[in-house]
């Protein structure tokens, strides 16, 4: 916390460092990371536009997969654009207003903690698929999972609210330079000259709060699903189900490993350029892998790209 005086001047931008560390290499990262940006948006609208038009997937599992996929497209626009203009800025950053920063921050929060309860959603989807199949109709019906999506995007949306308002009573009297390459709770509270004691502990609560909830949907949801395949007697059988939620249980490792890691840690474990490095992970590898795990490990997927692929080639001869 900077020391306050009765001479402040509220701060009106930021400017966001990036990676300037990597001065040198700068465009060499922008290729990168544009590759990958771009390679996101390919893969998960492909995914969108597959599921969308073949009969086949309309189903509540490829339902999900859909909204993920949007989410995933969104969650990696909110920060790589200007991400990537900072590798191109003379200065090794780029700036940013106050409205945009806090702007930023909220969406991005909103789409993370809507992935949060979204793949709850999916673990709870896989649970009724295979522990109680008889009645996977009634309980998984297109209305529940259309009230199920809703919910997760309306309370993602809510989430971010009350640590946002707090944010907005913090004065930042300079200096202005965000060491990060998007607008994240962390390096702000670093360059408030307010106290964000209460602060950091309602970021704290909530991110815990959004983790804990969707992540014990999830692990009792899985442990039924244990349950019930160790009753299985057939093995071919325990293979075919287990296969159904394996793509979503990797998803999942990976996702909630880096949040816990990343916002539910001690102050003593923080370090700026790692966290840079985590971020990426999160924000822009993750939604990448999560099309490829998707489609490599579901036969169904991989058949309906491979038809769509075909029927494309077909057409152009």
């Amino acid at each position: 916390m900077q020391p306050h005086t009765q001479n402040w001047t509220q701060v009106t931008e930021f400017v966001m460092v990036g990676f300037a560390e990597v001065y040198e290499e700068r465009f060499l990262f922008f290729t990168l990371f544009l590759i990958m940006y771009l390679f996101t948006l390919a893969e998960n609208t492909a995914i969108i536009l597959v599921v969308g038009l073949n009969h086949r997937l309309q189903r509540p599992m490829y339902f999900f997969l859909t909204h993920l996929s949007c989410l995933e497209i969104c969650y990696t626009t909110v920060t790589v654009p200007k991400m990537l203009a900072g590798f191109v800025d003379v200065n090794g950053g780029k700036t940013i207003s106050y409205a945009g920063c806090l702007s930023q921050l909220f969406i991005f929060t909103f789409l993370g903690a809507t992935e949060c309860f979204l793949l709850a959603a999916m673990a709870y989807d896989r649970y009724v698929a295979i522990c109680i199949p008889l009645r996977y109709g009634s309980l998984v019906s297109w209305g529940t999972c259309i009230r199920l999506a809703a919910a997760c995007w309306l309370v993602g949306f809510l989430t971010p609210i009350l640590p946002i308002y707090l944010m907005t009573q913090l004065r930042f009297c300079g200096p202005n330079v965000v060491d990060h390459f998007f607008c994240d709770d962390s390096p702000l509270l670093a360059l408030s000259c307010s106290d964000v004691t209460l602060k950091e502990t309602t970021d704290f609560m909530v991110s815990l709060a959004v983790l804990l909830a969707s992540s014990t949907v999830i692990a009792v949801s899985y442990g039924c699903i244990v349950w019930t395949l160790l009753h299985i007697r057939s093995a071919a059988e325990r293979q075919k189900a287990f296969s159904t939620c394996a793509a979503h249980l990797t998803v999942v490792g990976i996702f909630y490993g880096t949040l816990f890691f990343m916002y539910v840690r001690t102050k003593v474990a923080s370090s700026i350029n790692f966290n840079k490095v985590v971020s990426v992970f999160y924000s822009i590898v993750t939604p990448m892998l999560n099309p490829l795990i998707y489609s490599l490990r579901n036969k169904e997927v991989k058949g309906a790209l491979g038809r769509a692929l075909s029927l494309k080639s077909w057409e152009r001869k």
